[in-house]
């Protein structure tokens, strides 16, 4: 094959430097309008059935109505407006969704609409990337793919952190790129700043690329070693300074006037980074976890499923992010094999290395990490997939007259449909025509990309058009059951909910820890006949959420009303318990406390007043202490104690939560609404 070089510019010496405006003279009329059109309909798309959906991760949402409420709250992520405690993640993912809120009130489409204004733009400047080095059709396609990726369709209606971290992972790699075609500082400058954003948002994730962006700048950067070490050494301190300065002020302002850190044991923002969500992911030692231990993974595998090179094929992950892995592993090998004779400085196999080496390294600490690992963490390799298949196959194409080209491109079309038969078939009874419908069009495709492009434009056009709907017909099918699905709790898959369960010993299909079905409890956990609203309100508007998704319950009947039931989803709030804590909350900073924050979330959301989370996610947390719960009860700073929740009531032992619990037990007066129980910290027992 010859050395690829997509533009005149990539052929002269010395810096590059490509139109401003990311379109290349030769481009057709209709490039931009399409460009536009996919970029509206993926956000119609992603729009659309939005708020079946409600609150999706109630624990999430809490903050976001607490920091809508609060400044303090706002700035430190705190759970509730009191500012008990913070989420377990730094708070920039919760900044957009709390001004939404800010400005349109606390419903289900001020919480998600910024996830999907993420997804449109990462789609964006993942088209912005690719275009630059490689033909429009090149920045379509991944365009295309990024939208039909089935785990991104789902977190970018999701209001966990991802959404945002995918973003500004994807503009990380746009920088990177930029600065290689010329060795201009600031372009390296801008990717430390949005490395250091996305560490606010989901800590040491946010560094998991850097290794291959730092090594592929420094080898290929068209300006003097010394110099290119100088510029990764700014961007470095630029990546510091934009994530560190918010550490820098959680971990110097006095503990007592501020939230407690959640997920930490000790008070600290530091700790939670480099414990529980960091080196505690990877080796599984993870103090307070739900799993901790190290007992997440290895080679019987674990309630996160078995780790290894093949996690992201598996039953479990494959529905969600492998449709084409196996194509852009081929079409990275492939794009590299072309380009690899090419000069140094060259841009379009540096593109290759960076996205390449992005998808890699980060699909490599996902397969391999002990810890807590759920499925809809690989949406950060769907930029960097979307990236590889269209820029391979847009290398491909442009070498078709070769044979090696039509061969590999026949053999990834081919290898594509019939993976797609294998994934389809792990659930069986999901459209079962497209399991036998997508390997035969794969074939016959793969044969028709064999024939020579002599043989004019149509047959090639044609045959091309059947490799796309044969590749993309079943991540397609997945992304359009997500959308027409409600998504709600603390795990979440995309797809049929068949395809989030995993081998565990009891055969295939057995349920993972933490699942049933798209939105996620215990195992058993889920209600008969569907989902309850997040926090226990009716949907956003009122009655009925479209399409049924949150059939009307009993009243009282609950999702997590007590014990470990509420550690992954929220409680179903009745109407007089709504108003039983309503009851002159401004009296008092809580008008709750319960034990675990997706409990806590429950009724913060239900009644828009702050509820402590004891404990905090898992109801582990050492905060409050006894004393300190027993000093804000003598205060008058809390009126009632919800009984159950998370892992640190009956369940605790003699942990902070079980104390806190036992002391209201016997000490307050007990009420019950219901099937849920309540204590009065006003009304001591006589």
């Amino acid at each position: 094959m010859t050395t690829h070089q997509p533009t005149a510019e990539a052929r002269t010496a010395g810096p590059v430097r490509p139109a401003s405006d990311d379109r290349r003279p030769g481009d057709p009329s209709w490039v931009r309008p399409v460009l536009l059109a996919l970029l509206l309909a993926t956000g119609l798309a992603y729009l659309w059935n939005l708020s079946a959906s409600g609150y999706a991760n109630s624990f999430y949402s809490a903050a976001v109505q607490a920091g809508s409420r609060s400044w303090k709250a706002f700035f430190f992520g705190s759970l509730d407006a009191g500012n008990a405690i913070t989420v377990d993640k730094p708070p920039a993912a919760l900044w957009p969704m709390a001004l939404s809120v800010r400005l349109f009130g606390l419903n289900s489409w001020a919480v998600l609409v910024p996830q999907v204004l993420m997804g449109v733009g990462t789609a964006a400047v993942l088209y912005a990337a690719v275009r630059r080095r490689f033909s429009a059709l090149a920045g379509l396609l991944a365009v295309v793919v990024l939208a039909l990726t089935p785990v991104a369709a789902l977190m970018f209606r999701f209001n966990n952190p991802d959404a945002l971290l995918a973003l500004l992972m994807t503009t990380a790699v746009y920088c990177v790129l930029r600065a290689v075609e010329d060795g201009r500082t600031k372009w390296l400058a801008w990717a430390g700043a949005a490395v250091g954003l996305a560490f606010l948002a989901k800590t040491l994730q946010a560094f998991l690329i850097l290794p291959p962006l730092a090594l592929v700048y420094a080898v290929c950067a068209p300006v003097r070693l010394r110099r290119r070490l100088g510029q990764l050494a700014l961007s470095a301190a630029v990546m510091v300074v934009v994530g560190g300065w918010w550490v820098a002020a959680v971990e110097l302002w006095p503990a007592s006037s501020r939230p407690y850190v959640g997920g930490s044991q000790h008070n600290s923002f530091l700790e939670l980074t480099f414990g529980y969500n960091g080196f505690g992911r990877l080796s599984g030692d993870e103090t307070g976890s739900v799993g901790g231990g190290g007992r997440g993974g290895g080679p019987g595998g674990g309630m996160f499923g078995e780790s290894g090179v093949t996690r992201m094929f598996g039953d479990s992950v494959g529905g969600q992010i492998a449709w084409l892995l196996p194509a852009a592993l081929l079409l990275l090998a492939a794009g590299l094999a072309v380009t690899w004779r090419a000069r140094r400085a060259d841009p379009a196999r540096a593109a290759f290395l960076v996205w390449g080496g992005a998808l890699l390294t980060t699909a490599g600490v996902f397969s391999f990490m002990a810890g807590i690992f759920h499925q809809y963490y690989t949406v950060a390799l769907a930029p960097y997939l979307a990236a590889l298949v269209g820029m391979g196959t847009a290398v491909l194409w442009e070498e078709r007259a070769r044979i090696a080209a039509r061969a590999a491109l026949a053999a990834t079309v081919a290898g594509t449909g019939v993976w797609s038969y294998v994934l389809l078939d792990r659930t069986p009874d999901y459209l079962p025509w497209l399991r036998w419908a997508v390997p035969a069009g794969g074939l016959a495709a793969g044969a028709a990309l064999l024939l020579p492009p002599r043989l004019g434009r149509l047959p090639a056009r044609l045959a091309a058009g059947l490799a796309i709907l044969a590749c993309l017909g079943g991540p397609a099918a997945y992304t359009l059951t997500t959308l027409n699905s409600g998504h709600t709790g603390s795990i979440v898959t995309a797809g049929p909910a068949e395809a989030g369960r995993t081998g565990m010993p009891g055969g295939r299909g057995a349920p993972r820890f933490g699942e049933s079905g798209g939105g996620r409890g215990m195992p058993g956990g889920q209600l008969p006949g569907g989902r309850g609203m997040p926090g226990g309100a009716t949907p956003p508007g009122g009655g009925r959420a479209p399409g049924g998704a949150f059939p009307a319950l009993p009243e009282g009947a609950g999702r997590g009303g007590g014990g470990i039931g509420g550690l992954l989803d929220g409680a179903q709030v009745s109407a007089k318990a709504k108003a039983m804590l309503e009851q002159d909350a401004g009296d008092y900073t809580w008008a709750a406390a319960s034990v675990g924050s997706q409990n806590a979330a429950s009724y913060q959301l239900a009644t828009e007043k702050p509820v402590m989370a004891i404990g905090g996610f898992n109801g582990t947390d050492p905060s409050p202490t006894l004393a300190q719960f027993k000093a804000y009860v003598q205060q008058g700073r809390i009126h009632w104690f919800i009984a159950g929740g998370g892992m640190g009531g009956r369940m605790g032992g003699n942990g902070t939560a079980s104390q806190i619990t036992s002391w209201v037990e016997q000490t307050y007066q007990k009420v019950t609404v219901g099937s849920a129980t309540f204590y009065d910290l006003t009304a001591p027992k006589a």
